[in-house]
């Protein structure tokens, strides 16, 4: 190849043959999530996809172009525990991949069913709790959706007051949510690795990706900014997707954090990532995993258990 001419960047034309493989995509009625479920039935996937609106999925996967693999429409409601349970529940023979990508983004104080606060309850608790329930039938690989936010303004985990009560913004929420999914990623994979499974846990995050999301912003102003960000900034759906394919289907070491490699990670081809300190804090990441154990009542599977380090 002459020296001035790129490498051309993996997409999703890139995928393997997937036939024979079962995946199940959260939040896949729109943006990143029925672009993931679409490059995955076109490689001939069957993909679950996990929606709390029926009717928008139904119409979603009724568009899903050139899918060689079955599409398949089920309701989980990540920000109401008894609606993750009965889906894990409803589940039966293996799943080869699980991607946690249903997400809320910087909207306004509110509650989970459950009474956890919006974001941290459906982006970290909702998953954490799936993710374990269908550990059981995971043969593969499990990749959580995370976000550059987890670097904003050197988010933490507020273990003192997880619901924010008092000190709520919505963008500290979103922060605090994002930092959780790559935290959850990493103590997710030392108990993988402890107990000898073949599951890999990943993260991914999409860069700057024009989604419906950044129309829920509870910022009138923020709203604004994003709409030209969107036009000016922004990759679409398929390239912000591309991250979270390239998780799914490569051979890289568990725990590993892929998004865009373009300047400020915000667009370009998918690439191995950074992480905050914070995002890299094993103490945290147990912490975080104990608390979270406690808040949902799911725990890491008894049949995958290892020892906990002192």
């Amino acid at each position: 190849m002459p020296k001035n001419e790129k490498t051309p960047r993996w997409n999703a034309g890139d995928i393997p043959d997937l036939t024979g493989r079962t995946a199940v995509v959260t939040g896949a009625n729109s943006g990143l999530g029925i672009a993931t479920v679409e490059a995955l039935a076109r490689a001939g996937a069957r993909v679950v996809l996990a929606v709390r609106d029926m009717a928008r999925g139904e119409a979603a996967a009724a568009k899903v172009a050139g899918a060689r693999g079955a599409l398949e429409v089920r309701r989980l409601d990540l920000a109401d525990l008894d609606s993750v349970r009965a889906f894990a529940a409803d589940w039966r023979g293996d799943l080869d991949l699980l991607i946690n990508n249903a997400g809320v983004m910087n909207i306004s104080e509110g509650a989970t069913k459950d009474g956890f606060e919006t974001q941290f309850g459906t982006n970290h608790l909702g998953h954490f709790a799936l993710t374990n329930l269908l550990l059981p039938h995971l043969t593969d690989r499990v990749v959580t959706v995370s976000s550059g936010a987890h670097r904003v303004g050197r988010p933490r985990i507020h273990f003192e007051n997880l619901n924010l009560s008092g000190e709520y913004s919505p963008t500290r929420a979103y922060a605090q949510s994002k930092l959780a999914n790559l935290l959850f990623t990493l103590e997710l994979q030392r108990r993988l690795t402890a107990a000898g499974s073949p599951v890999r846990a990943l993260a991914a995050h999409p860069g700057w990706a024009a989604t419906g999301l950044q129309g829920h912003d509870a910022s009138v102003l923020r709203r604004a900014f994003l709409r030209v960000g969107n036009r000016v900034l922004a990759q679409d759906g398929p390239a912000g997707a591309l991250p979270t394919l390239y998780a799914a289907v490569r051979d890289l070491p568990g725990a590993s954090y892929v998004g865009p490699d373009g300047l400020g990670e915000m667009r370009g081809g998918p690439a191995l990532v950074g992480r905050s300190a914070a995002a890299s804090d094993p103490e945290s990441a147990l912490r975080l995993w104990v608390v979270s154990e406690e808040l949902t009542g799911v725990t890491f599977p008894e049949q995958l258990s290892a020892p906990t380090p002192a």
